[in-house]
């Protein structure tokens, strides 16, 4: 068994880059000193993620993304004034005994099982880029050269078994890529994947909006290929529960899988 709060000093007191004073990683909510030999993983802490653990017997929930929808202030307060929500999933919380522990600034930029190394691995790319930006949130893969279409074509395929079967693209199908961008969250300024000599920038809609970067991107004939933020850090997910299962071994994590927070309907 381990407490959440000495599971939560092992991601820190490793990440070099984190700052304690600032870090998003804590213990949210619940028992931090509370022992716990079993937790669920998962990127989004939603009411419904909360539900599924008490549901399955989980005691502790680690998670990615916010518990109450602030990235930088993930406290009750911040949106319980605006929303009833916040209150009826504390009460839930509470009532239950969970504890929620987060992991994201750390386990962003774990080296080469982090974050956007799982995105990157996972889209076949491996772990070793060719460049890097300076945080390391950035990077470049150099793949042998194929058509916009092909990659694009091979993305969705790859993102169908995390339920994004097709993917947003701009630029001309026919152009050829060989120097590929990967990045996920905030990591994907289009301008910094230019600056590493990317012909393609596979992003997610978290920081690419379509009035700005996108549409710069077209304005320059610069391929973008677009997936949902919770699709692009899934793989991440994944590398996290193998990481706690073959590091403690006291510990038992599953992974309650989110993926695109969108579904694509049409046409019948």
């Amino acid at each position: 068994m381990i407490k959440a709060r000495d599971l939560l000093e092992h991601f820190v007191s490793r990440s070099t880059w984190v700052k304690r004073e600032n870090t998003v990683d804590r213990v949210i909510i619940g028992d931090g000193e509370k022992a716990f030999d079993k937790c669920l993983v998962t990127w989004m802490p939603s009411f419904a993620a909360v539900r599924t653990a008490v549901e399955r017997g989980y005691g502790l929930l680690v998670a990615h993304e916010p518990t109450f929808y602030d990235h930088c202030n993930d406290t009750p307060g911040s949106y319980g004034e605006r929303f009833d929500v916040v209150a009826r999933k504390v009460d839930y919380i509470n009532r239950h005994g969970l504890t929620i522990v987060r992991l994201h600034d750390s386990w962003d930029l774990w080296p080469e099982i982090g974050v956007p190394w799982a995105w990157a691995d996972f889209l076949g790319l491996g772990t070793k880029p060719a460049a890097v930006n300076e945080c390391r949130s950035q990077l470049r893969f150099d793949v042998a050269p194929r058509t916009l279409e092909e990659l694009a074509r091979d993305v969705a395929a790859r993102c169908a078994a995390i339920n994004e079967p097709m993917v947003q693209v701009t630029g001309d199908l026919s152009q050829t890529v060989s120097k590929v961008g990967v990045g996920t969250g905030c990591g994907c300024d289009l301008a910094t994947f230019w600056g590493l000599g990317c012909d393609c920038s596979i992003v997610c809609d978290d920081a690419t909006r379509y009035w700005d970067q996108i549409q710069i991107a077209q304005d320059y004939a610069r391929p973008v290929i677009r997936v949902s933020h919770g699709t692009s850090e899934e793989p991440g997910m994944m590398t996290l529960t193998k990481y706690i299962n073959d590091t403690f071994p006291g510990l038992r994590a599953q992974r309650l899988p989110h993926g695109a927070t969108f579904r694509l309907v049409g046409a019948k």
